[in-house]
């Protein structure tokens, strides 16, 4: 799963892959935004853990759970 946060006054976004689903992924950042937390906190597949203040956040794309496809496709 993709994940992509875009932070305001900032250039660029954090990007980074995760195991957790979609749903969980919503409700994390839902939760955070509707309890006025300080930030949000999402692990990604290789156990780095990423904390984003709530404050500055712009967006939270989710990507779709399909995997990717490799080779050719007939």
């Amino acid at each position: 799963m993709d994940i992509r946060i875009g932070i305001t006054n900032a250039p660029r976004e954090i990007s980074f892959e995760t195991k957790q689903s979609a749903t969980e992924i919503e409700a994390t950042v839902a939760e955070a935004l509707g309890s006025n937390s300080s930030h949000i906190s999402l692990t990604d597949g290789k156990g780095r853990i990423y904390i984003v203040p709530t404050a500055v956040l712009a967006y939270v794309e989710i990507g779709a759970e399909e995997a990717r496809r490799v080779g050719f496709v007939g």
